[in-house]
């Protein structure tokens, strides 16, 4: 794996994280199953709904990760980075059984969905990029902000024992995070959060 690739990320509403602790990272499928606040966009998920893995499962039946959160999902959230957690999970999620690397968002026309040995054919500049505008070419900014999305997807769910920790925006999101029950270590990296 490219040696930038040291956590996998999921951008999760601070008001989950008991449920997370609890439950770990749900599929699409099975979170909608337990009371939860979500960070998706409907337009986004209505995409994700009719889509399958080729010879895996639904898209909505996988938990899906970020190689690195600092994408255009979480900068469509900024307004909410106050509510937010990066949760950090571990790179052995890609050893289980039936997990999948896309090499950009899956909701996309183009994504190629591959096994986690092929990472090579991902473009690993672009999707540790700090941004993704190309002024002046539109072509190459969607394809970028796409790549930039590239997902880890994981049947059904990410066992808790796989998350290792969360970043938060400042140190006050830190203090609201652990009065909600985090036990997580729990780091501040503004940056990742674009500020």
């Amino acid at each position: 794996m490219d040696p930038r690739v040291i956590e996998l990320h999921c951008i999760m509403p601070m008001a989950n994280i008991a449920s997370v602790i609890a439950h770990g990272i749900l599929s699409y499928e099975r979170a909608a199953k337990l009371s939860h606040h979500s960070v998706a966009m409907q337009p986004v998920q209505d995409r994700r709904d009719h889509k399958h893995v080729p010879g895996g499962l639904k898209l909505h039946q996988y938990a899906n990760l970020y190689f690195h959160a600092r994408n255009p999902m979480l900068h469509r959230r900024l307004s909410e980075a106050d509510g937010l957690c990066v949760l950090r999970v571990s790179t052995q999620v890609l050893a289980l059984p039936g997990a999948v690397i896309t090499d950009q968002n899956a909701a996309s026309d183009y994504v190629r969905f591959l096994a986690p040995a092929q990472w090579r054919l991902l473009d690993w500049d672009d999707i540790f990029a700090m941004d993704w505008r190309h002024p002046g070419d539109p072509i190459a900014y969607w394809r970028h902000k796409s790549r930039k999305c590239a997902e880890v997807l994981i049947p059904h769910q990410v066992a808790p024992g796989f998350i290792v920790g969360a970043f938060v925006v400042d140190a006050g999101a830190a203090a609201r995070l652990g009065d909600l029950g985090c036990t997580l270590p729990v780091a501040v990296d503004p940056v990742l959060f674009f500020r």
